[in-house]
């Protein structure tokens, strides 16, 4: 019987992803929604203590091990910003599409060569609520910010994400082609490394 790790996410996209880049531990991924399992409180001003405050709730919430991850566009002529507030950077409700339309306004003045930007990622896994040690592992990509979206893919700023090396958008890479490129995929490959010589 393979071992259950809670997935501390309610997005359905970001799930998807997650699952695939998961796929390696062998492990049964569960969504923390299926387990009744609230959105976590994300009030800190670093991705990794977010990301470790929705380990920790779901984890506590289901007594398994947990995974969650904090992860968000930073744009230089922002000062970082959207940063930790990039699901909610236009506001409530949570709207990619409003997001990425006040993006575009922050930015109306900035040449094309201030607007780069940079996806980060930070997964924390924890064994049980008060683990003590858990697993952190980080991964950052960078682009530029486009003044017009490009490509149906991918969720979040994708659209608006350059990538020059490329010359496509992350909204128009194939899923594979992004997990391999990812913020997230960089960090996910460094935890499955981690957990080699580690078990649940």
């Amino acid at each position: 019987m393979s071992k259950k790790l809670v997935l501390a996410s309610n997005n359905a996209k970001k799930a998807a992803e997650m699952q695939t880049l998961l796929a390696p531990l062998g492990l049964e991924i569960v969504p923390q929604a299926r387990l009744g399992v609230d959105e976590a409180e994300e009030p800190h001003f670093t991705f990794i203590e977010n990301a470790l405050a929705k380990a920790r709730h779901a984890a506590a919430a289901t007594k398994l091990p947990a995974i969650a991850d904090d992860s968000g566009l930073c744009v230089a002529a922002l000062g970082g910003a959207p940063g930790v507030h990039s699901a909610r950077f236009a506001g409530e409700p949570k709207s990619d599409e409003r997001n990425n339309l006040f993006l575009l306004e922050k930015l109306a003045d900035t040449p094309s060569s201030e607007r780069n930007a940079w996806y980060y990622c930070c997964l924390a896994l924890v064994r049980r609520a008060d683990d003590p040690c858990p697993l952190i592992a980080d991964g950052e990509w960078r682009g530029v910010i486009l003044t017009v979206p490009r490509g149906n893919g991918g969720f979040g700023y994708d659209p608006l994400f350059w990538l020059p090396e490329r010359q496509l958008s992350a909204a128009e890479l194939e899923p594979a082609q992004k997990n391999a490129l990812s913020h997230r995929g960089i960090a996910m490959r460094q935890l499955l490394e981690r957990l080699r010589n580690r078990s649940l």
